[in-house]
């Protein structure tokens, strides 16, 4: 086929053979299979005796980068789980094609002895038994084994294998030493991680996502993000991260009361247009409800009257025709205070000269000179491991200085959350039982008024929390520390689990906090609304970073040793290891914006064929489906050659 091969990656030549694909050297090339369409018809899914979905029909096309959003308990991982073919529609039906291959992110991680490196790799089972049949062949000195294993490891390409499987480590946070570190001496959030690599390691035409940003710091997100933005299959991921919604998905499913509605554009092109929509249907239904007073108050004066009794009968079966559109119901938004601190000194707490660590050997942070004042909102930007919970918990006095001073007013008082402070939650009570301890005197009633304003509304304060889900023990988890009225809040990591809803409620209500705030969190839109300073924690320092969010995502894109941004992430086949991009100050400037706008424009044209098809109502028309076919067939075929010609001006 060319130099157009779908995934622009294979460098030999391709031969096209009828009814057998794409082959190269007797492999199948990821051109021969490139999975269409994702249909739902008649859908429906119930879990339990709660009907989560009815009467779903859409369609997702190839390439389709979703986040499906709304509320806990809509049904999304229930959606993920009919996909997987883990449970079965209640009605309807999946069109899901027969050759896709799915990766997922699995829930739990076996307590293996493999490298860490071995278990990600293993995600890609065909490079995985290649290599492994390699190694095995060389024990036995069987030299003929050994070729053949050669020949397979070249039609899978699969040389690069464990180079793939380290970037993706190193990617996601993992120090190079740590990549023979086995697997069982791995914390639960570190092998969450190796879930994560193992999936986008996995070749596939389908991806789904279900958090995968929680237990991730900021750096490790950003990068996550490139590496989505440059898969070719489909993607579904589920995320309360609206800012890492915004970056990486081109359409947004929305799960709302039972139905599921396709949206085309990023969370906040969803919002804008879910906003619109509901204003619309507002204004229909005060019209028709205007109309039906009118047609009713006509039926009802002249009904009995001979001469109008025509008339009647006609504005009587205009009224059973009105469609009944609904009226707007007003969602209701969460909305939370942080009590005033009991008080607030200007000068709050200092760290000068300090060394913090755990011992001796284990010095995570040399000469850190930081204070805190009233009003101070600041934010630790730094990859997982650098220090920033270490500085944290040396702020708290969790751990004393090793060397220098830390100073603390003698009025502070510390409302700390730290990433394990919601299993600290003693199961078996109620959320009210948890709050009873900070205050045995205060009334009942009291407490219970103060649990509703955090969404533990009647008899939710008496139930037992072992049934809550992570986001509603997180918000306890901050009710409780709010209860004690700090003037610092320390907050590692506040948001995992927490809803998009939840997250607003809490950075409106960090905002409107007088005393001082130290955030960690990888969720940049909390954290962009709530701190206005930033602090970089990295080799072994803690320092100002002079920038905002964006500038620091920008930085770490530029630093040595980041993954390089043209190089494409694996859909049904390995990358071949990626070469660095020659600087763009070689390149013919003009050359290069004339091509950059041509792909611009191609992929413009493109997205506005997928919009349409992805409208049900235009599968009514079968010439127009037809030439929009014809249509998105030419403009991939031109967009290939044009992202080729592209990426041709960096060799």
């Amino acid at each position: 086929c060319g130099a157009a091969c779908a995934s622009r990656r294979w460098a030999r030549p391709h031969l096209r053979i009828p009814g057998r694909g794409c082959l190269s050297r007797g492999s199948a090339c990821p051109a021969a299979y490139t999975m269409r369409m994702i249909s739902f018809r008649n859908f429906a899914l119930r879990r339990g005796e709660r009907l989560l979905l009815s009467d779903v029909d859409l369609a997702l096309h190839a390439g389709y980068r979703v986040g499906v959003v709304g509320r806990n308990g809509a049904g999304k991982s229930s959606l993920f789980a009919a996909l997987m073919g883990e449970v079965e529609p209640d009605r309807g039906d999946i069109d899901l094609p027969g050759k896709a291959r799915i990766a997922s992110v699995s829930q739990e991680t076996p307590h293996l002895p493999d490298p860490a490196i071995d278990f990600v790799l293993s995600g890609d089972a065909a490079v995985h038994a290649a290599i492994q049949a390699e190694a095995n062949a060389f024990a036995a000195e069987d030299w003929e084994a050994v070729a053949e294993a050669h020949q397979r490891l070249e039609e899978v390409n699969g040389y690069d294998g464990t180079a793939r499987a380290g970037r993706l480590l190193h990617g996601l946070g993992f120090p190079a030493e740590t990549h023979e570190k086995p697997v069982a001496d791995f914390s639960g959030g570190w092998r969450v991680r190796l879930n994560v690599a193992r999936a986008l390691m996995t070749p596939s035409d389908l991806l789904l996502l279900d958090e995968p940003t929680n237990h991730l710091d900021l750096d490790a997100v950003v990068w996550m993000e490139e590496w989505l933005k440059r898969y070719d299959g489909t993607l579904l991921v589920i995320s309360h991260d609206r800012e890492f919604l915004d970056n990486v998905t081109t359409h947004t499913l929305h799960l709302h009361e039972g139905k599921a509605k396709l949206y085309v554009g990023n969370y906040t092109d969803f919002e804008r247009q879910r906003a619109e929509h509901l204003r619309q249907q507002q204004i229909a239904h005060q019209k028709e409800q205007a109309e039906r007073a009118h047609l009713q108050s006509f039926i009802d004066r002249f009904k009995a009257k001979a001469s109008k009794a025509k008339q009647a009968q006609s504005r009587m079966k205009r009224l059973a025709k009105l469609a009944g559109t609904e009226a707007v119901r007003a969602e209701r938004s969460l909305h939370i205070t942080l009590p005033e601190p009991l008080k607030l000194p200007n000068s709050l707490l200092s760290l000068h000269d300090v060394e913090a660590g755990y011992g001796a050997d284990a010095v995570i942070l040399h000469n850190v000179n930081f204070g805190l004042e009233a009003g101070d909102r600041i934010g630790l930007l730094g990859p997982n491991g650098a220090g920033k919970s270490t500085l944290v918990k040396t702020l708290v006095g969790e751990l004393a200085p090793m060397t220098g001073e830390r100073k603390a007013h003698p009025d502070m008082r510390i409302g700390y959350f730290a990433q394990h402070t919601v299993e600290s939650l003693v199961f078996g009570t109620t959320p009210l039982d948890h709050l009873r301890k900070l205050a045995p005197d205060v009334a009942n009633q009291e407490l219970r008024d103060f649990l509703g304003r955090w969404n533990f509304p009647g008899d939710r304060a008496f139930e037992v929390i072992d049934t809550f889900s992570g986001g509603e023990k997180a918000r306890l988890a901050l009710a409780l520390i709010a209860y004690r009225r700090p003037n610092v809040m320390l907050l590692d990591e506040p948001t995992n689990h927490l809803d998009l809803d939840m997250r607003e409620a809490l950075a409106e209500a960090l905002s409107d906090f007088d005393g001082a705030i130290v955030m960690v969190s990888h969720d940049r839109h909390l954290i962009g609304l709530v701190c206005d300073e930033y602090w970089r924690v990295a080799g072994g320092k803690v320092e100002p970073f002079d920038g905002d969010l964006d500038e620091y995502a920008a930085w770490l894109r530029s630093r040595p040793g980041s993954d390089n941004p043209k190089t494409p992430a694996p859909k049904a086949q390995p990358a071949i290891a990626a070469v660095p991009a020659k600087p763009v100050s070689k390149v013919n400037p003009h050359k290069l914006q004339k091509a950059e706008a041509l792909v611009a424009d191609l992929e413009a044209k493109l997205a506005g064929i997928d919009s349409q098809l992805a409208d049900p109502k235009v599968y009514g028309n079968a010439v127009r489906v037809a030439e929009l076919g014809r249509e998105q067939v030419a403009l991939r075929g031109r967009l290939d050659t044009a992202e080729a010609d592209l990426l041709a001006l960096y060799d």
